[in-house]
């Protein structure tokens, strides 16, 4: 009963006094989003990806992770783990529910695919922005996360390799290096046999006698 009545007395000698009383602030959150793009500073026609993950400890209550870009995304997807997502150009809304950070397995993860919209004109500011809210965070005090990154000068569109290309991407010195000197020996090989076949039909041609030779006959040889 004291205490009920303690409280408010104290509030009212406070007001009449003329001093105002500060509430207590809130103990801080351990949660905090922490995003990733791949490749880090994308070109237009190019296809990039963006991670959210969350840190911390915390308990969140209806957790809502918002991301940004003004750069439009062309083909975009994007899949929570927990949760379910709305996407946009420019905009994906992933609602996670209830998390408990500390007792997951793996943090919480948002993964957005897209394509960067060719056509932005060298030097536009790109800037991705990841915001976390929930329950216990203040409504005007999200969680945030962010990069950025310029375009440069060159207004050709950037396109993503191959993968066949990326997996052949081996330097062809050393297979060129190794076939060389088996083409050598097998020249050299082929020029030492004829070299020999040609000694040997000489040799032979110089051991037969000449036809008009006055000492060899076909005659028989005479009995006297």
């Amino acid at each position: 009963m004291w205490e009920s009545v303690a409280a408010p007395m104290v509030a009212m000698t406070a007001a009449l006094a003329g001093v105002s009383v500060t509430p207590t602030p809130a103990a801080p959150v351990d949660a905090a989003p922490v995003l990733t793009s791949t490749p880090f500073g994308a070109l237009p026609g190019q296809r990039v990806t963006h991670t959210v993950t969350i840190s911390g400890a915390a308990t969140l209550t209806g957790a809502r992770i918002t991301f940004t870009t003004t750069a439009d995304l062309d083909g975009v997807t994007a899949r929570a783990e927990p949760g379910w997502c709305d996407v946009d150009v420019r905009t994906v809304v992933c609602d996670l529910g209830d998390v408990r950070l500390a007792a997951a397995p793996t943090p919480p993860r948002v993964t957005i695919t897209g394509r960067v919209r060719p056509g932005a004109a060298p030097g536009t500011l790109v800037r991705n922005l990841v915001s976390l809210t929930a329950a216990q965070l203040p409504a005007a005090d999200p969680l945030l996360a962010s990069n950025a990154y310029l375009l440069p000068g060159s207004t050709t569109p950037a396109t993503d390799p191959p993968h066949e290309a990326a997996a052949a991407t081996t330097d062809p010195a050393p297979g060129r290096s190794a076939r060389t000197p088996i083409a050598l020996a097998v020249l050299v090989g082929a020029l030492a046999a004829g070299a020999v076949l040609t000694r040997r039909r000489l040799r032979q041609r110089r051991a037969l006698p000449p036809h008009d030779d006055p000492a060899v006959t076909t005659r028989r040889p005479d009995p006297m």
